[in-house]
């Protein structure tokens, strides 16, 4: 691809090294801000304890409820966990539609609960009193490991009457209204908790959990004596806690802005949460594609892509006016397609703009323009992992990702690596690893440390 006006036209989302350095160098000091307690106030990062102390032995063995609320499907499932570092899972799919996304929180709990019962009889489970494990992941502080209060709703979220309120309280009371369910509601964790369980069951070695999907967070194994919010009784027996990040909030106090483009600054004001979750606004699924949308329309209307296309104009209409047009998905199937017959491209072209003939030269810069703003979010993520890396300075680190962006795509994992062999201390070997049905996994195994303790 060697048109060099779109280079330069997408320069902008090109982070050099010595950036990459400088966003480096201002994330770890926004983690350790965020542990203490003098600066916790002001840190974007605000590193929640979760009250997780545990990590899985892998010969954990019993049957538990999960249930995983991070986007607009919602999952049940029932996990066996068999020792052996092994499980069965078995699991159900429900819609969370807008209304319900948008409503009162107490519509949304009783909604939960009522897909929990559809389950629970389909399975035949009803008699079985089993312990619950419930992945939320949504800002939350943990007062406890089944008292988490709603920091604030991301993701396209935004239900009354749920912030500030006790989660674990509030499904609690939707089973209760229901009436015929006893469930035991072990713990409620983050979705990056539950990778990190999940990845941890399979592998000792893992250290961090990070969800690159709809949204973006990381949580990863803290000393006790550096988590200065966690109480004194949660130090005498332990050494480790797991915290989580919430680091998709960093750059809110400006910290990001001299990577920030007009795009992101564009995507942040349309949001739902504007001033929020900037840097999550940089990387997650939720925005990439309204990214490419944004730099598409105006690359368009600047002649540097389908400069030949008869009707040009009515391209530009299409991405102006249709908002979320472009999928986060058509990034990947983009980046994945074969040069030059382009077949992904060419239909993705047709259906986005009925387009049909596109030239080869035009599907390679739309690959570009996609590559641009994929590699940019992946080296931002990377920058987070190393930091978290170095923090932890053992030998070697395991990090479990998971999440549709980094299953999805086809180079994000090496853009990934790429970049962390330039922050990483080079005395410690890290090594990225899939999760298996982290949310699912992960929150029976959660479930299935508190039952023992």
């Amino acid at each position: 691809m060697q048109d060099q006006r779109l280079k330069d036209f997408l320069k902008e989302f090109i982070i050099s090294d010595s950036q990459l350095h400088e966003v480096y160098k201002r994330f770890t000091t926004e983690i350790q801000n965020g542990l203490s307690l003098a600066t916790r106030k002001q840190a974007d990062i605000k590193c929640y304890m979760t009250y997780i102390q545990d990590l899985p032995t892998g010969d954990e063995k019993g049957n538990y409820l999960a249930l995983d609320l991070g986007g607009t499907n919602f999952r049940v499932l029932h996990v066996s966990l068999k020792g052996h570092h092994e499980a069965e899972i078995e699991s159900k799919v429900f819609v969370v539609d807008k209304e319900l996304m948008t409503g009162h929180g107490t519509q949304l709990f009783d909604h939960i609960a009522n897909c929990l019962a559809e389950f629970v009889n389909e399975y035949s489970l009803n008699n079985q009193h089993l312990p619950l494990g419930f992945t939320f992941s949504f800002p939350c502080v943990q007062l406890g490991l089944t008292k988490a209060l709603l920091v604030r709703w991301t993701k396209g979220f935004n239900c009354a009457g749920s912030v500030q309120e006790d989660v674990g309280r509030l499904l609690k009371e939707a089973i209760a209204r229901r009436g015929d369910l006893e469930i035991n509601v072990m713990a409620i964790l983050n979705d990056t908790t539950g990778t990190l369980m999940s990845c941890a069951h399979r592998n000792p070695e893992c250290r961090i959990g990070v969800i690159v999907g709809t949204g973006c967070n990381a949580c990863y194994v803290e000393r006790v004596e550096n988590a200065e919010l966690l109480e004194s009784e949660y130090k005498v027996d332990k050494t480790h806690i797991i915290v989580n990040t919430e680091w998709g909030a960093f750059g809110e106090s400006g910290k990001l802005e001299f990577v920030r483009t007009d795009y992101d600054r564009t995507i942040d004001k349309a949001s739902l949460n504007v001033g929020s979750q900037l840097l999550e606004k940089m990387i997650s699924g939720m925005y990439l594609g309204e990214l490419v949308r944004l730099v598409l329309a105006d690359a368009i209307s600047e002649n540097l892509i389908f400069s030949r296309t008869s009707d040009k104009q009515s391209l530009i209409n299409t991405l102006r006016e249709n908002v979320c047009c472009f999928e986060a998905r058509f990034i990947s199937e983009i980046e994945n397609d074969n040069f030059p017959d382009f077949q992904q491209t060419r239909t993705i072209l047709k259906e986005l703009f009925a387009m049909e003939k596109a030239s080869v030269e035009d599907c390679q810069k739309l690959r570009y323009i996609c590559e641009c703003i994929s590699r940019r979010a992946a080296n931002l993520v990377a920058v987070g992992i190393s930091s978290l890396i170095n923090r932890i300075a053992e030998p070697h680190v395991v990090v479990g990702v998971d999440g549709s962006v980094y299953r999805l795509h086809p180079h994000f994992d090496a853009y990934m690596r790429e970049t962390m062999r330039k922050l990483v201390n080079p005395k410690i070997t890290f090594d990225l690893m899939l999760s298996e049905d982290g949310s699912g996994r992960g929150a029976a195994l959660v479930a299935a440390v508190a039952s023992k303790n």
